[in-house]
């Protein structure tokens, strides 16, 4: 049996055909999951398995239906739903902290890729989503390390804040501008956090060339004005 002989019956919708779209889509979705799962992300190993099996049940069902029920559909409105119906979940994987960070957004964008590889498979284009899953992998593990290193030596820098009392603000920002760091903005609020109802800010600073993050917080945490610091 040729190589194109095989691939043949795999693209089928026969039992073989069913096996292996079902096996991929465990494999593909499962890998981009555990991904996600060993960075304790909300949408783990499950949520992007099950994710692709339903999308490539989706193309699937599509397929049946053209080649032996014989009915007069379009075989890529299911699919146009699913990657449409992906945007609930995604949505439900995003968060806005108190403290103005955007989580969730790549495991959101993770999420609708595996259900779009799913779709892959479901129509028999193995290659396609192997080739995907290995592009996804290199753009979670790989990438994410180099975003780290442009960012964490950045000029622009947000940092939040808690302080003991509100007029320690001002000495905060004076040593900040003893150190060539400029403030370009201040916001300033009184929440609740775990050390109680406590003054707290978040401040925009920007350097005046490349300088390492990991110093900027040091300095802060060395000040006795504040209690904790996070850099957004």
């Amino acid at each position: 049996m040729t190589y194109s002989e095989f691939m043949e019956i795999l693209r089928g919708v026969g039992l073989p055909g069913i096996i292996s779209r079902l096996v991929c889509a465990v494999l593909c979705g499962g890998l981009i999951g555990i991904e996600r799962e060993t960075k304790r992300r909300s949408a783990g190993f499950r949520t992007h398995t099950l994710i692709c099996i339903g999308a490539s049940l989706t193309t699937l069902i599509s397929k049946y239906m053209i080649e032996y029920m014989e009915l007069p559909t379009d075989p890529a409105r299911l699919g146009a739903q699913v990657i449409a119906g992906m945007s609930f979940i995604g949505a439900g994987a995003i968060i806005v902290t108190s403290r103005r960070q955007v989580k969730g957004l790549t495991t959101a964008a993770g999420l609708w890729t595996a259900a779009i590889i799913g779709l892959a498979i479901g129509v028999g284009y193995y290659e396609v989503a192997l080739i995907a899953v290995a592009l996804v992998l290199i753009a979670e593990i790989f990438l994410s390390k180099l975003e780290y290193a442009i960012i964490s030596n950045a000029r622009l820098m947000n940092v939040h804040i808690e302080f003991r009392e509100a007029a320690e603000i001002n000495t905060i920002v004076g040593v900040l501008i003893s150190k060539n760091i400029e403030v370009t903005d201040i916001e300033y609020t009184r929440a609740a956090s775990a050390n109680g109802a406590v003054p707290n800010a978040i401040l925009s600073l920007r350097f005046r060339k490349k300088t390492a993050h990991e110093n900027v917080l040091q300095i802060l945490n060395e000040l006795p004005e504040i209690i904790s610091v996070e850099e957004l």
